[in-house]
């Protein structure tokens, strides 16, 4: 067992960061440890204030959309709650997948005897996880699919990869919401890689995607609250900061003294030459957005960020260095 020393040790010598903009913060959470409110007339989202779920409430039952591990049997409570509340049915009877991830998907199984609904993508990659925390939808399309419960509707679409495979767009017409996850973080950085994502040019792409759509609500999947278009502005001017530098810093680094220095060792020339492009292109993208998005200062999230755009444009865009003659 750790001793109260090592603990505060431990705690001692912890880095300090900035501030954490008091825009980015969300509702406090209740003594079970989550915050349960409505979006728009019978719309709520639930947050542990790292991870965001979302329910309907309809006349035949309750649709539930994703399932986080971290939040697990406080959804429950969050549908009773809201239930109660409103004298209507508590009965989930629906479960929407955002995408397969298990970090938004690993406590589905909690739910039992309800139809699960997801894409195509999804299911490929549910059968090949094998996860029985994750059961395989049932429902399943390509492109788009219109969910009617209950005198509800929710149109569920897929504009191709981004930050997994078969991550898809989720709005709600009727209460002025987009739910689109592991993309835009309401007021925060992407934490490593571009929140980890798998296709870089499908990640940029999705929130222009997203803006596309009707909306003032939007569920984002992580942190304490929901986001807004202005959100999501500023998560573009953040990557389009990013991919301005990472062109600029591509074309004024010259590659050779790397390689000529390390000689025999290509590795070490390949790590010292792409590590001092990320820098030169990560450092004034650290001091402009520190104090305007949350975590901005935290060096490894937007370094990491900067080197998966930079990769990005190297290998999908090329050129990813001089054509031998």
């Amino acid at each position: 067992m750790t001793s109260p020393a090592t603990t505060a040790s431990a705690t001692a010598a912890l880095p300090e960061y900035a501030p954490i903009p008091r825009s980015a913060l969300g509702p406090a959470l209740n003594e079970q440890g989550y915050f349960v409110a409505r979006v728009e007339r019978n719309l709520y989202w639930v947050t542990d204030g790292v991870y965001q779920s979302a329910f309907l409430t309809t006349a035949d039952g309750v649709v539930l959309f994703d399932a986080p591990p971290s939040i697990g049997q406080n959804l429950r409570r969050a549908v009773d709650e809201i239930a109660a509340a409103n004298g209507v049915s508590n009965t989930v009877t629906h479960l929407v997948y955002s995408h397969h991830h298990h970090d938004h998907a690993g406590a589905s199984s909690l739910f039992e005897n309800v139809v699960r609904v997801g894409h195509e993508e999804t299911r490929r990659l549910l059968l090949r996880d094998n996860d029985p925390a994750r059961p395989i939808p049932e429902v399943i399309f390509a492109d788009r699919y219109t969910l009617e419960v209950g005198g509800e509707r929710v149109e569920l679409a897929w504009h191709g990869p981004n930050h997994s495979p078969d991550n898809i767009f989720i709005h709600f017409p009727d209460h002025d919401t987009l739910m689109m996850i592991d993309v835009v973080n309401a007021g925060w950085v992407p934490i490593y890689n571009l929140n980890l994502s798998e296709d870089v040019p499908g990640y940029i792409q999705a929130p222009a995607t997203a803006l596309s759509y009707p909306w003032t609500h939007f569920i984002c999947g992580h942190l304490g609250r929901l986001a807004t278009r202005e959100d999501v502005a500023v998560h573009q001017a953040y990557i389009t900061d990013i991919e301005a530098r990472v062109k600029e810093a591509l074309a004024s680094v010259d590659p050779m003294p790397f390689y000529m220095g390390y000689g025999e060792n290509f590795w070490a020339g390949v790590k010292a030459h792409l590590d001092t492009v990320t820098d030169r292109a990560a450092a004034p993208i650290i001091a402009k957005y520190t104090g305007v998005l949350a975590a901005a200062d935290i060096e490894v999230f937007t370094r990491t960020t900067t080197f998966a755009i930079m990769q990005s444009f190297r290998l999908d865009y090329g050129p990813s260095g001089p054509v031998h003659p």
